[in-house]
C-alpha cells in the first residue's frame, strides 16, 4: 500500500481546490464536493494509470508520477464536469490547471528537493 499516502495527501489537495474555489465566488463551501468529485474521480483514474504506465516511474511520490496524475486530473475533471452538465469556462480550466499542477506536482518536487539536500548534507558529512 505505499500508493496510498500519495494517494490520499492528492485527494486532499483535490479538495482544498474545490473548497478555495468555492469560496473565491462566495458559493456555499460546504457544497464543495459538488466542485470537487469530477477531480476525485479523475484522480483515482490518474493514479491507476501512472502504476500502470510502461516503464513508468514506480514512486508515487515521485514528479513524474504526480505529472501523470496531473494531466489525467485535469483533463478527467473538465471532462466529467461537462458530462455532467457543469461548466468548463477557459478562466476555470486555466486556474484549475495551475493550481492542481502546483497542488500535484508542487509537493513532490519539494519533497525531491529536500531528499537530494539531505543526501548531499549527509555525503558531505563522509570522511573522504
Amino acid at each position: 500500500m505505499r500508493y496510498l499516502p500519495a494517494l490520499i495527501l492528492d485527494a486532499l489537495l483535490v479538495l482544498v481546490f474545490a473548497a478555495i474555489g468555492r469560496a473565491s465566488h462566495s458559493e456555499d463551501p460546504a457544497g464543495f464536493l459538488l466542485t470537487a468529485w469530477p477531480f476525485l474521480v479523475a484522480l483515482l483514474v490518474g493514479h491507476a494509470l501512472a502504476a500502470l504506465l510502461p516503464g513508468r516511474p514506480r514512486r508515487p511520490w515521485s514528479v513524474a508520477w504526480g505529472a501523470v496524475v496531473w494531466i489525467v486530473t485535469v483533463a478527467g475533471g473538465m471532462l466529467l464536469r461537462v458530462a455532467s452538465g457543469d461548466t468548463a469556462e477557459a478562466p476555470f480550466i486555466i486556474v484549475a490547471t495551475l493550481t492542481l499542477g502546483a497542488f500535484l506536482v508542487g509537493w513532490r518536487a519539494l519533497t525531491a528537493l529536500l531528499r537530494r539536500r539531505r543526501i548531499a548534507a549527509s555525503e558531505a558529512d563522509q570522511p573522504a
